[in-house]
Formats: structure tokens, sequence, C-alpha cells
């Protein structure tokens, strides 16, 4: 029997404001444990809710970024529950007017893992969503060997949930989809989306079944993932342990579990019938929320999203769809490239050097392009140099070194160290001549069609011109004389 899997993922995106979600503290990674708190966030008695409106504008950009429907009037719900991280009892979301709707994130070749983009099942694949609904995060427990401690600092943040439809059908395509996503979320500045510290968080719904049925199979949940590889480990584990419960004959049910990574395993946690009734109703606190205004003001903020730029660099600069995919997906990597491309002639010698040289440069040294100590416009400078032969590649290198050294330009390097290429073709000449007269053998060899001794008489001339002579036109004009 085969079995066909629906994968549906829930991403919790913290958004980045300066302010949490309904009160003034701070939002801030790393605080001291209970700094950035108020009575509003703490849930003390009598305290009220203010919205924020940041929130609002960077929910609503997503949801132009992504191609949702913009809802009229959305408004905001209080859900019921009761757990330490949520002291006031409930948790203020948004249930049946949600302000994003539909919409869908694609997915590109280079979003999937490495190992899978040879093998990939639906190409420019698009991931439709649900909804995008926006709430406040909760607080963050702390277990420890005899005791549990709360920080509050995270609670009240805005939070951002993005709900897929269970429309994903492998661990690879869940993988591609939160790379794309995370990378739209970055390029809209709504979220710096940094799951290593709980900016972007994940619940996945899998579901498994005969692929002779149509309904779906049980759900079943993986919570609180917070890596992307953690997701694709986790269900590839959870798709094959169901697989072979239903091969055995066994029934599977709906509940939650969660993964350990270092295991390699996920663990029940609790089935539906412990699941919690949210008892959802309208927060009496704050009014609904027209869209109008918000579309008016986000429209113009809409940016240039990977996929399109990625096209762009490919028509305009000429760089292959791998350089092209690189580039994009750091912004800042990108503003770099297309900086020093801007009137550059040789705009894909330029995106070799940046994503060679100069990013292996930047890695050694614990750096990234944002202070890179090499401005754009140098490096384009560097590539126009070896480009008209004034200096050779192997030069060029050293020339580099220098520049990401001292900050100096090209050029300067170049008339300070005095190796700029000799490509004055009169005096290469006289060293060719020089050379084949003190040569005859290699000569000789060469001109019975052993091809290799010209590599030879090469480097003789090279070194005759203590490394200065253009090796380009050094071999044109050995292979001229010598026939």
């Amino acid at each position: 029997m085969k079995y066909l899997t629906a994968i549906g993922l829930e991403v919790h995106v913290q958004l980045k404001t300066r302010s949490k979600m309904f009160c003034g503290c701070a939002v801030e990674f790393g605080a001291p444990p209970n700094s950035l708190t108020c009575p509003t966030c703490l849930g003390l008695p009598g305290a009220l809710p203010a919205m924020n409106h940041e929130a609002l504008r960077l929910t609503a950009l997503t949801g132009l970024m992504l191609g949702c429907d913009i809802a009229p009037v959305c408004n905001f719900d209080r859900k019921n529950y009761f757990y330490p991280d949520m002291p006031k009892n409930y948790q203020i979301s948004q249930y049946d007017l949600p302000i994003c709707e539909n919409g869908r994130v694609p997915l590109h070749e280079f979003a999937y893992p490495k190992d899978a983009q040879r093998q990939i099942a639906a190409p420019d694949k698009k991931v439709r969503l649900v909804r995008i609904h926006l709430e406040e995060d909760v607080a963050k427990s702390f277990h420890f060997e005899t005791s549990t401690g709360i920080d509050f600092n995270r609670a009240g943040t805005p939070l951002m949930e993005i709900v897929t439809q269970p429309e994903i059908h492998s661990p690879e395509e869940a993988f591609a989809f939160l790379t794309a996503l995370k990378q739209i979320l970055r390029y809209g500045a709504v979220s710096d989306a940094d799951m290593e510290k709980g900016q972007m968080r994940c619940d996945c719904n899998i579901s498994v079944r005969p692929i002779t049925q149509q309904a779906l199979g049980a759900k079943i949940e993986i919570k609180n993932m917070n890596s992307i590889s953690g997701v694709r480990r986790a269900l590839a584990y959870e798709v094959e342990r169901q697989n072979a419960a239903l091969a055995r004959g066994e029934t599977l049910r709906q509940e939650t579990r969660r993964w350990d990574d270092d295991a390699g395993q996920t663990f029940l946690m609790r089935t539906k019938e412990m699941a919690h009734d949210y008892r959802y109703f309208p927060d009496p606190d704050l009014l609904p929320v027209k869209s109008e205004g918000l579309l008016d003001e986000v429209r113009a903020l809409v940016p240039e999203l990977p996929g399109a730029k990625r096209a762009r660099f490919i028509a305009q600069y000429q760089v292959s769809a791998y350089d092209a995919d690189v580039l994009v997906d750091d912004l800042d990597l990108a503003r770099y490239f297309e900086s020093a491309a801007h009137g550059a002639r040789k705009p894909k010698h330029l995106a070799n050097w940046i994503l060679n040289d100069l990013q292996s440069a930047l890695t050694h040294h614990g750096l990234t392009i944002a202070n890179s100590p090499i401005a754009p416009g140098a490096l384009d400078e560097l590539v126009n140099l070896i480009h008209d032969r004034r200096i050779s590649s192997t030069q060029g290198k050293e020339v580099f070194a220098e520049m990401f050294a001292s900050g100096k330009s090209a050029g300067t390097i170049v008339q300070e160290k005095g190796i700029a290429q000799l490509s004055d073709t009169g005096a290469i000449e006289a060293l060719c001549e020089q050379v084949i007269a003190a040569h005859p053998k290699p000569v000789a060899d060469f001109r019975g069609g052993h091809a290799a001794s010209l590599n030879y008489l090469k480097g003789q001339v090279m070194k005759l011109s203590q490394g200065q002579a253009n090796p380009g036109l050094v071999g044109e004009i050995l292979k001229r004389k010598l026939k």
C-alpha cells in the first residue's frame, strides 16, 4: 500500500516593532528576565490594552507581499486558556475576522535543501495560505531541575500567525516553504525571523492516508519547532512513523507530539481528548479595525520581492541562476552587488569576485557585507584593471588582499607597488625573441607538434619580465613567431 502525505504549517512570526502589541514596553532580545514588563503585559487587574498601529501595518504589508485578501474590517478576540505563560487566562488574538486571508508563498529551486534540488516533485509550486492573523505572544517558561521560571519579557510581543493549506507533501517542501517565507519577511523588514531567537516558530500538522482514500487522515501536530532543518528532520521521522503504523493495521488518532532533536524522535504530549476548548469571544476592550487606511500607508512599502529580484539580476546582469540566488538570499549582499554593478562593464565578473573572494575574506575575518572594508565601487575598479589587462588575474588577487587589509583603492595599490602589467606589444615581442633564441629545443619541439612546449616558453617570458608581462599577449606573440 502506498500512502499520501499532507502537511500544513502554522508559522508564528514576531514582528519587528519597538514596543509590544498592547502596551508601551520595549521589544528586546536578551534583556534581563522580567525587566521589560508593565501591568498590561503582566495581566494585572484593571490594565487596559492599547493597540500597536505599527504591528497592524506590518501585518497588512505581509498580506500584500503574499498576495492575500485584506479584510475591510478585522476584529480582536479573547482566546481563553489557563496556563502560567498567560496570567490573565486569555490571549488576545483573532478568530473569525483575521486581517488577511488566502495568499500564497512561491517555492523556488534554491529554497529546497541542496541534496533535494535535483529531485523537486513540483517545480515552481505555490503553497496556498488559509489566513494570517495577529495576536500577542506569551511568556517563556524555563524548566529547571526542581522548579519552573517564567520570563514575561516576550509576553505581549506582536505575533503574526501564518497558516497554510494542508498541501505540502514532503519534508523538503516544508523546508522550501519556510526558507522562502523567511526571505520574504526579511525583504519587507517585517521581521528578522531569527529562529534561534524565537522570532519565527513553527507548528507542523501531518496527515497520512492510503493513496485510495480521499479524506485526510488523522491530524497529528508537532509543536514549537525552532529551526528549518529541525522541521525537515521531524517531518521525515513522523511521516515514516505514521506510514509504518498504517502498514501494521493500526488506527492513527489526532494528537499533539513534541520533537526531541537529540533523540531524533517525536513523543506524545496529549491526545485530542485533552485539547483545550478556547471559547473565543470578541475582546470588549478593543474596537474593530478598518483596513482601508492601513492599505493606503503600506502599498508604497511593498519591496521588490526575492523572486522578481532574482529574475531581474539574471536578465539585467547576465549572472547565473545560482549566483543570482546567492546574491538575493541576503538583502545586504544584493544591495552591495547592485551598487557595484551600477554602470559596470563586467557585472558577471563582479559577482564572481563578490561571491568567491570577498565572501571568503569576510567569513575569515568574522565580518558581514555591511561592514566590508572594500566599497562596491572599489571592487568594480579592480575588475576593470584586470579586464583592461593592466594587471593579471594573479596580480588582481594580490591587489584584492591589499585592498581588504588597507582599504586603499586598486589603482592606488597598483601605482604604489609598481605591479602594472606589461602590455606593450613591442616590449613583449623583444622578450619573446630573446626566449626563442635562448631555447632552441622547446622551439623545435613546439614546431614538431608538441603543443605543451609553448607553456614552457611562456613561463620563460614571464620570468624574464618578472611576472609583469600580459600572459595572453605572450601566448599570442609566441604562436605568431613560431609558425
